[in-house]
């Protein structure tokens, strides 16, 4: 963070300081939340939490560092106490930003956000020091705790912005005033908390309310392909820029193709110049996504040349999406683990069939959460779809929708042993030891909260320590 006194940080977050002997004392260091993260000169957010309460950690984070806690109570350190942490941090992340000068964009949307915002980062870092969200920290606590993360340095404050209702992105662009708003598009994540696509389309276009005027310099970059997206033109007064594959994109893309090895490649088209694409990423998904991230770098100044030698060397910064893995015996493990839901699960699908050509495929597939009364249709529509996509082998791990996973493929004609359902993830790893060939590609994907990386991690240690599953 940029340095600030204690005396400063407590006025704006409308604090008192208790036991700070010193109020001019400066946070130099980070500003964390986990106290293992604490570094000499950082500010200790004490949240308390259903299991565990930061407050708890105030000796131990002062002792490693810590000048001093953000508290709901003193104790018995230095310490600034506020009524709510959480607003206290929020309020901190916007004073901290408007003196940072930096560009911030700001992205949303229902599939791809983590992916797009890892592109805009490298290809942006190319210019000027930019800092992202790590991971999916993208609610009302990760986001401040990232935008606190830049420095007097920082170019280009890249956030991303997740929403499970109306009014949570309008919260966090206030707390993080974006100059950029990009919206990906419009799915069905999270549709049994929304109750459909269209309040989902509400709530994602508070952003693009959100941004400044043209005349302020505010810039909304808009999927041309997705029609609930493109509509979002008529809710901001800032200027818009369409991306996609259609011919009225202002950045688009001509020749989509995938490699021999389910790699994107394709013609990036700007207003600027034209120039070839060649992904290190797997799936033709990425495509929108590497369009997305050419659209923000355009606008900030990269030519064409620039933008693709850019995508072309990114790769995965985030953990268990699309990290691929060759095992020495020539097991291919796709581990995309993190998250699903219909949008994510039909692009992953699509991947492993193009990375499988002329291999045997597996798909271990999961529960998809929060899709409310769409859940049946949604799974019994991904088990159909990895029949007509000819995958060798689904399995669909744990209990009811994974069910539904499984009969959607019955019912499209799978037979024989070509899809299972197994109880559980120690369950799969078991069927797979047994059967899986060298020469054989497995896609992993589940909702998060099913923890279907566990299969991913032991078929990849199986691979490591020499573990030879054919028989």
């Amino acid at each position: 963070m940029i340095a600030l006194s204690l005396a400063e940080i407590a006025e704006v977050v409308g604090g008192q300081t208790h036991d700070i002997p010193d109020p001019s004392v400066q946070v130099t260091g980070p500003v964390v939340r986990d106290s293992r993260e604490v570094e000499p000169g950082s500010l200790f957010v004490a949240f308390v939490g259903e299991h565990v309460d930061g407050h708890d950690f105030a000796h131990a984070v002062v002792q490693a560092g810590a000048v001093a806690l953000l508290a709901s109570r003193p104790v018995g350190v230095p310490a600034i106490v506020v009524g709510d942490v959480q607003s206290a941090l929020g309020a901190l992340a916007r004073h901290v930003v408007r003196r940072l000068g930096a560009t911030l964009v700001a992205l949303t949307g229902s599939a791809g956000k983590t992916s797009t915002k890892d592109l805009i980062a490298q290809v942006l870092g190319r210019k000027a020091p930019t800092v992202f969200t790590p991971g999916s920290l993208n609610n009302e606590i990760g986001l401040p705790l990232t935008a606190l993360s830049a420095t007097a340095e920082t170019r280009f404050l890249v956030l991303e912005m997740g929403a499970r209702g109306i009014g949570h992105i309008r919260y966090l662009a206030d707390l993080t005033p974006p100059q950029i708003g990009l919206v990906l598009n419009v799915g069905t994540a999270h549709i049994g908390e929304f109750g459909g696509r269209e309040q989902i389309a509400q709530a994602k276009g508070e952003l693009v309310e959100a941004l400044p005027s043209v005349e302020d310099g505010g810039v909304a970059v808009l999927n041309a392909d997705d029609p609930l997206v493109r509509a979002m033109a008529s809710r901001t007064k800032a200027k818009v820029i369409l991306f996609g594959e259609s011919g009225e994109a202002d950045v688009r893309a001509e020749n989509v193709r995938l490699t021999d090895s389910g790699q994107p490649a394709f013609s990036l088209h700007t207003p600027s110049g034209c120039s070839e694409v060649t992904m290190r990423l797997y799936g033709e998904h990425h495509v929108s996504n590497a369009l997305a991230a050419a659209a923000v770098a355009h606008e900030l100044g990269m030519s064409a040349d620039e933008i693709a030698t850019a995508l072309s060397e990114a790769g995965s910064l985030s953990r268990w999406r699309m990290e691929v893995t060759e095992r020495p015996d020539g097991v291919t493990i796709v581990n995309d683990a993190y998250n699903a839901n219909p949008e994510s699960m039909r692009a992953a699908l699509r991947a492993l069939a193009a990375m499988g050509k002329g291999r045997r495929t597996w798909a271990v597939l999961g529960k998809m959460a929060e899709l409310g009364d769409e859940a049946l249709a949604e799974h019994d529509a991904v088990g159909r779809l990895a029949v007509r996509l000819n995958v060798g082998k689904l399995v669909a791990v744990g209990g009811r929708e994974a069910s539904w996973l499984q009969l959607g493929a019955y019912n499209e004609g799978s037979w024989g042993e070509e899809s299972v359902h197994v109880s559980d993830a120690q369950a799969a790893v078991d069927l797979l030891r047994s059967e899986l060939r060298p020469g054989d590609v497995v896609l992993v994907k589940a909702s998060r909260s099913v923890g279907l990386e566990s299969v991913a991690q032991a078929l990849v240690e199986a691979g490591t320590e020499g573990e030879v599953a054919a028989r």
